[in-house]
């Protein structure tokens, strides 16, 4: 489905929420935030308002939101987004091998920070994931969380603009 941006500007709030409530993982509350800083002139404008929503909102908030992101790897039923973004890294095509260490480095990375390793894997393969997962183990949490924000800035505006034409 593609939209074009004067149709999102000029959608009602129940239909602007129910076109957008996806872009951030199950948080339709992103979409409801931004949909008073219409009319957007651009998708990165429209963009710039959800993140804002995100970066105001608490730190309860954001932890929900980085919660509500599914594992790299799983086989748990996961958003069409996700979906999309993992397939499109291989993340669906693991060996055996792979999958238990795709487990291990989740299990571990959710142990220490309290939620699931996020990165826009869009352009990436499995190893590059891997060695991102390697690399941000090492961070203190409040690193983690501004990256955490960070990739789902990344992984967003990518969505968005796969979604609405200008």
């Amino acid at each position: 489905m593609n939209l074009n941006l004067s149709a999102i500007n000029e959608m009602p709030k129940e239909s602007f929420v129910e076109a957008l409530g996806a872009i951030f993982e199950h948080s339709p509350w992103v979409a409801e935030s931004a949909f008073a800083a219409r009319p957007f002139r651009s998708v990165d404008e429209l963009h710039d308002a959800m993140v804002k929503a995100v970066v105001h909102s608490s730190e309860e908030t954001k932890l929900k939101l980085f919660r509500e992101h599914p594992d790299l790897a799983t086989r748990i039923k996961i958003g069409d987004y996700s979906t999309k973004e993992q397939q499109g890294a291989g993340l669906d095509r693991l060996t055996p091998e792979e999958f238990e260490v795709f487990t291990a480095s989740n299990r571990q990375y959710t142990g220490k920070f309290g939620f699931p390793f996020i990165l826009a894997v869009r352009g990436k393969g499995k190893s590059d994931i891997l060695a991102a997962m390697e690399a941000r183990i090492n961070n203190s949490l409040e690193e983690e969380a501004d990256e955490a924000l960070w990739q789902i800035a990344r992984i967003t505006k990518f969505r968005l603009h796969d979604l609405i034409t200008e």
